[in-house]
């Protein structure tokens, strides 16, 4: 034991000098945010969830959501919206009786049909459910403050956008790959019905290097955040419920854990084509691997950045909380309507937002609230299209310019973002017109870590800029909200 005590001694001072290297050569971030959470929910619209902020209608017995003087408005559902609708049916108020709606049909050529071009009168016909134990008119349906208590309550505290969209058309998929990597091009095989087209991600195939992928699957080319971070030293991670098996087998994975909703119905945790990194092959955790240790969550090792949401929470009461952290809940809280209901996704926000503003870390972090898609639930806002393609499905998508990668029409639909920080506005509308990439972009930014390319939307994205305020005293103290009824705590 003496003689191995010099070469102990060695190794531990080689793996923190290892470590100070790693965090000396990571760029300062460009903004007071030294940690950024991310926290992408599933399939809402921007009007389903804040289609007539900050006026609640307030029945007996519901959550009471009175708004702040001087609440700014939004570019919501007006009078005329809701009385004459362009659609077969006018919007109506969904309240928490009505939690458990049946799933839209939100595919990359749906939506595009149901904007008619400018028109947005053919949600209906188009984007309607099919589900036939449920009438198409449900797509018409929107939420206010008495239910998603918790969104309007954080809006009130802290900054909300309303020009917030998909960085193109379709499901999650091409969701969850442009807030990571602002491209849904590059896929393997590049021709798959309803899911792949000319080599563009369209659909919701599953991700070809994940155990609990099922077929058809698909890799992607190209780089991600994950890479650029990596590359510059910054601490990250993608935190997912479910992503922990629950057995291997000859080393596959199986990922089989699941929770039953409030509606009584059970759902697998974790949804393979939800989680963006395991596309590519430089970041993907295939067999799902747990980190070697609190100290390495967000560093390199055999994980691969790649984690279950309880590895978020070893991290942070570690003192090893990521400078950027993906958070995405199992499947029956995150918001996905025909699987998970907007009361279940109040309990995950709440229950993790109030942790995180618990944290000593709290007075340098940001969270972003946003979501994949729109799940095709009307909204009235059409999106200025900006990427040309090859679509028939909506004459403004017009002809690309060569060379251009086809099939990334967009933006798309309208979607909310909350922006909650120490930082951001207070009680503050931004209208500035944001995509999902700019989130990718803020994190370029910040920690100065440069461009994707290859045609990346975040070369066109504006950054989140608009919803902090870096000049104003932060107003650090924690904001903790009632899981149960989204309302503050007294």
């Amino acid at each position: 034991m003496r003689r191995l005590a010099p070469l102990l001694a060695a190794a531990v001072l080689a793996l923190l000098a290892a470590g100070s290297t790693a965090a000396e050569t990571a760029p300062p971030a460009a903004t007071p945010i030294r940690h950024l959470i991310v926290m992408y929910d599933e399939n809402v619209s921007f009007d389903h969830y804040f289609g007539t902020y900050p006026d609640a209608k307030n029945p007996i017995g519901e959550p009471r959501f009175v708004p702040a003087a001087g609440t700014p408005a939004v570019n919501g559902l007006t009078p005329q919206l809701l009385a004459h609708n362009p659609n077969l049916a006018n919007p109506f108020r969904l309240d928490r009786a009505d939690l458990f709606t049946c799933d839209q049909l939100h595919e990359y050529p749906a939506e595009q049909r149901a904007m008619d071009g400018g028109a947005m009168d053919q949600f209906v016909q188009w984007t309607g459910t099919p589900d036939p134990h449920c009438e198409k008119t449900q797509v018409m349906g929107y939420y206010d403050g008495n239910t998603v208590t918790a969104l309007w309550e954080y809006a009130q505290r802290y900054a909300l956008g309303d020009a917030f969209f998909g960085s193109t058309f379709g499901p999650s998929t091409p969701g969850a790959l442009n807030l990571v990597a602002g491209q849904t091009h590059g896929a393997t095989p590049a021709a798959i019905p309803e899911l792949v087209s000319n080599g563009t991600v369209i659909g919701d195939a599953d991700p070809a290097l994940d155990d609990c992928a099922s077929q058809p699957a698909v890799t992607m080319s190209g780089r991600n955040i994950g890479d650029l971070l990596a590359a510059r030293g910054v601490t990250w991670g993608w935190f997912e419920g479910g992503f922990r098996p629950d057995s291997v087998s000859g080393g596959k994975a199986s990922c089989g854990t699941s929770h039953t909703n409030l509606q009584g119905t059970g759902e697998k945790d974790y949804v393979p084509h939800h989680e963006p990194f395991q596309y590519y092959a430089s970041t993907a955790n295939p067999h799902h691997l747990p980190p070697s240790s609190a100290a390495l969550i967000g560093r390199d090792d055999h994980a691969n950045h790649q984690y279950d949401l309880a590895d978020f929470w070893r991290a942070a009461s570690s003192g090893n909380l990521p400078a950027v952290s993906f958070l995405k809940p199992p499947a029956y809280q995150d918001g996905h309507a025909g699987s998970s209901d907007p009361l279940d996704e109040q309990t995950f926000l709440v229950q993790t937002i109030d942790r995180i503003e618990q944290l000593p870390e709290w007075p340098s972090t940001a969270i972003v609230i946003a979501y994949d898609d729109s799940d095709g639930w009307y909204d009235h806002v059409y999106p200025r299209i900006r990427q040309q393609s090859n679509d028939v499905y909506d004459d403004r998508c017009g002809t690309p310019a060569p060379g251009q990668f086809l099939d990334r029409c967009g933006p798309g639909p309208r979607l909310p973002l909350l922006v909650l920080s120490p930082y951001a506005k207070r009680n503050y509308v931004s209208h500035t017109r944001l995509e999902q990439a700019s989130i990718l972009r803020f994190v370029e930014d910040n920690w100065q870590l440069g461009r994707l390319g290859d045609q990346s939307f975040d070369a066109r994205a504006r950054s989140l800029q608009d919803l902090f305020d870096f000049g104003a005293p932060p107003a650090t103290a924690p904001f903790l909200l009632d899981p149960a009824t989204g309302l503050p705590e007294r």
